[in-house]
């Protein structure tokens, strides 16, 4: 049997699925323009103010910190030669493999009252109480602006660091003519040249700071993502969590529109050169080692301090962690993220290769309808997800009624609900990757291909699969890795008695007792540095 599609089936499966995975956005909208219970009325009138100012708050405090942090860093990494230079430029992209909610457990341990930093204070000056002393708490919204930053400041950093080793290093070389110092070149050369990059990464930590739900609920910091959590498991209002995901939609909007907005109007096109193998500034004596240090310290702080304590929790608590719920909750961990991804790989390939084969104006429409649901905060998507599920169960109950089939909560309250969620969310991610993949095949390989009788089916399978091997197990890994860390959309969505590796680690850190569950958050870490290191081989074999 020979299986041929016309275009126009290509095309019908593109805006299927496009019109299919942003029909949640479509159901949010609308619900939150309904006319509202008392339960929205209420927090407007009361706190929600308050959680708007504190989303602004952490917004912008992270968003500069992370400025702070990570465009030193990339300079440093792209422009200078100092010890442990090649070692830093992959390593200071380690702390995006750490959640942010056990980075956080690990540093309230640490310095809380109880911990051992303020144990050893009080030994070392004779200290008996807190009225002794000064210390700050770490449990405020300036705290969760130090965790989340530390997690996110990788984005801008390899986001920068890449647009400074994309530009011609004869432009810094001009300016060093001039007579301009290293940093008078990096205010006034390297800096607006990276300008969109920066912006880019910028928009990409304040929607993820926005999202992040973990860390603020840890530290009892009220923001737009807990009061979503808040108002659907405290007061079943799905119309007044879909109102507040409006709001949230708002600063999303504005955060992208910002983005666009701040790129430079004036194109700006450098020629490569060979220089850019090599470094501009090569630092001698205390520069170097200031350098080093300041690497050193970023990297401690973010990534091998909360290892080495998750990983001696899990020393000292083994027999308590290595338990028959640990392999449980990763079995049904795994198996959720390997059917996601295989889903989606085959989703991103029939929205990919419908833009490939097809022509006109809206050829793009279906995929970018379908990547809509990445810019969603996880909270938001499973308010989103819960809406026409909810429907659905309804319509369907009605139409069974009186028959013997009673199927329940068939949609909305088993696992279809989460992994729906999951495709919805991460669809983008495979799209990118395989669309990047898709961009290097020349198209006079489908030409001969077309030529020698194979239809566009025949085609995909023999000649572009085999050359999007690795496209393809890139947009797998991404996919399986961020299923395996999801939090929030687990959180809503997970039907009774249903635990993921996420949902088991985060309710003992709310418990206070992460020890108990240091295995399975030290499995996370490790899961999480595989994209961390296809992505930094895939960097090497491109320079």
């Amino acid at each position: 049997m020979q299986l041929s599609f016309s275009l126009s089936k290509w095309q019908s499966f593109a805006w299927l699925i496009g019109l299919s995975l942003s029909v949640p956005l479509i159901f949010l909208i609308f619900e939150s323009l309904q006319p509202d219970s008392e339960v929205f009325a209420h927090l407007w009138d009361t706190v929600l103010w308050d959680y708007v100012r504190n989303t602004i708050l952490l917004i912008v405090g992270v968003c500069i910190l992370c400025a702070l942090i990570a465009l030193p860093l990339g300079w440093l990494t792209a422009y200078c030669e100092f010890p442990g230079r090649r070692f830093f430029e992959w390593s200071l992209m380690l702390p995006l493999a750490m959640p942010t909610y056990l980075i956080a457990y690990v540093y309230t341990d640490l310095l809380d009252y109880a911990g051992p930093v303020q144990i050893a204070l009080r030994e070392w000056f004779g200290w008996q109480s807190p009225d002794d002393y000064w210390f700050f708490d770490i449990r405020t919204l300036s705290g969760a602006i130090v965790m989340i930053a530390l997690v996110l400041y990788p984005y801008l950093f390899l986001i920068f660091r890449t647009a400074l080793r994309e530009q011609s290093f004869k432009l810094v070389q001009a300016s060093q003519l001039m007579g301009k110092s290293p940093s008078q070149s990096f205010f006034k050369v390297s800096l607006p040249l990276s300008r969109g990059a920066i912006v880019a990464g910028l928009a990409l930590i304040a929607m993820e700071s926005m999202a992040d739900f973990a860390t603020v609920h840890y530290f009892a910091v009220s923001t737009l993502t807990t009061a979503v959590y808040d108002t659907w498991l405290g007061y079943y209002s799905l119309t007044a969590a879909a109102k507040i995901s409006g709001i949230m939609l708002l600063f999303l909007f504005l955060a992208l529109t910002l983005e666009r907005v701040s790129r430079p109007t004036q194109v700006v096109h450098e020629r490569q050169s060979s220089v850019n193998s090599t470094t501009l500034y090569h630092l001698k004596g205390v520069q170097a080692w200031l350098a080093s240090a300041f690497c050193w310290l970023i990297l401690i702080a973010a990534f091998i301090v909360p290892t080495w304590v998750l990983a001696d929790y899990a020393i000292d608590y083994f027999e308590q962690a290595w338990n028959d719920d640990f392999f449980l909750y990763a079995w049904q961990s795994l198996k959720i993220a390997f059917w996601v991804s295989v889903v989606l790989i085959i989703m991103s390939m029939l929205v990919v290769f419908n833009q490939r084969v097809s022509s006109g104006k809206r050829v793009t429409l279906p995929g970018k309808l379908a990547s809509t649901g990445y810019a969603l905060p996880g909270t938001v998507l499973a308010i989103a997800v819960l809406i026409p599920l909810t429907l659905l169960d309804d319509k369907l109950n009605t139409w069974l009624e009186g028959t013997s089939f009673e199927p329940g909560l068939l949609f909305s309250g088993t696992i279809f609900a989460l992994v729906f969620a999951y495709v919805v969310r991460f669809y983008a991610i495979a799209q990118g990757a395989v669309e990047s993949s898709y961009q290097r095949i020349s198209p006079s390989l489908d030409m001969a291909s077309f030529s020698l009788g194979r239809n566009r089916f025949k085609t995909m399978l023999s000649i572009h699969l085999p050359l999007l091997r690795r496209g393809i197990l890139t947009a797998a890994l991404l996919v399986f890795i961020e299923c395996m860390k999801e939090l929030p959309a687990a959180l809503l969505l997970r039907p009774f008695n249903y635990e993921t590796l996420a949902t088991h680690v985060f309710q003992y850190v709310s418990d206070e007792q992460l020890e108990l569950a240091s295995v399975s958050a030290l499995f996370i870490v490790l899961v999480g540095l595989i994209p961390l290191y296809v992505v930094n081989r895939s960097m090497e074999q491109r320079n």
